[in-house]
């Protein structure tokens, strides 16, 4: 009896965040819902979208609920991530999984009050006061960043790297070799749409803010979601699935077994009203500049 009571707990909470009811995501419920996918599972009825699983509770655009129904679906090895182009707390994907999961992290941002601001919260907070996350103020590159990495004791397998650093993402995640991520969520540029494998060239000292053209957004930066990709396949990783919105993607490595998080394609990546002002208002005003197809 309890163990039907408690699923049906579970459910209740399912449907809950589904409708709207529940807008505070806290621990207990994130650990509901996450004895729930994994029961699910276990009864080989687990085939949900992200769209069914997403929240937010720090991040933007469900990333939160996203992560955590990976994570339930195939199990965290040691609960280590890296977020690269970490910003505020405000906004960021790995910190809910750092309060509320008990993950460690090595989060670097080059804007030193980003940094400034999530130590103090991390500070402050009860559940990372004791063990708060290693931050860093670093602008990455392709020569410095396996370096970075290794300083901070981050080798080998973590659960989650994320880069969105609004520059040479692309080239950053080509250039990690010392760390070996079972998941990655980067942010793809989506105004060059699904089919073009572009990217900026590679310049270290690449900043966004030094193009007018993205005044008002970031037109000119980062790599399209068919690049990312590609280089994906060459890494071993497949694409699962995006954000709500469609400018963030995430892969999974391929020896994860895919039955419960199958391979999708770019084009499902782009399904959303944003991706198409951004295709045809946003690319019309760079489609001149200088990309480099991959």
């Amino acid at each position: 009896m309890k163990h039907i009571i408690k699923r049906l707990l579970q459910r209740l909470y399912l449907i809950m965040v589904e409708l709207g009811f529940i807008k505070n995501i806290d621990h207990q419920i994130q650990i509901l819902l996450a004895s729930n996918f994994k029961q699910m599972r276990e009864n080989s009825t687990i085939l949900l979208n992200f769209e069914d699983v997403g929240f937010n509770v720090y991040s933007p655009t469900n990333e939160d609920g996203i992560l955590l129904y990976i994570f339930s679906i195939i199990g965290m090895a040691n609960k280590k991530c890296v977020d690269i182009g970490a910003g505020n707390v405000r906004g960021s994907t790995t910190a809910n999984l750092i309060i509320n999961h008990g993950f460690s992290g090595l989060l670097i941002d080059g804007n030193i009050k980003n940094i400034e601001l999530s130590r103090g919260y991390y500070a402050r907070h009860p559940d990372t006061k004791l063990f708060p996350p290693t931050l860093i103020s670093e602008f990455v590159t392709a020569e410095n960043i396996n370096k970075i990495l290794e300083e901070n004791n981050y080798v080998g397998e973590i659960d989650l790297l994320c880069i969105d650093i609004d520059g040479i993402d692309y080239w950053i995640w080509k250039a990690i070799n010392v760390i070996q991520p079972r998941v990655v969520v980067v942010e793809y540029q989506d105004i060059l749409g699904p089919d073009r494998a572009w990217t900026i060239p590679y310049k270290p000292d690449f900043n966004v803010r030094n193009y007018p053209v993205n005044k008002s957004y970031n037109n000119y930066c980062g790599a399209s979601l068919r690049t990312f990709t590609k280089l994906g396949e060459q890494k071993g990783y497949r694409l699962i699935g995006c954000n709500r919105g469609g400018w963030n993607a995430f892969f999974v490595k391929n020896s994860i077994v895919g039955k419960y998080l199958p391979e999708v394609s770019v084009q499902s990546c782009f399904k959303y009203e944003w991706n198409q002002f951004g295709i045809n208002k946003r690319f019309p005003l760079v489609k001149d500049m200088d990309w480099e197809e991959v």
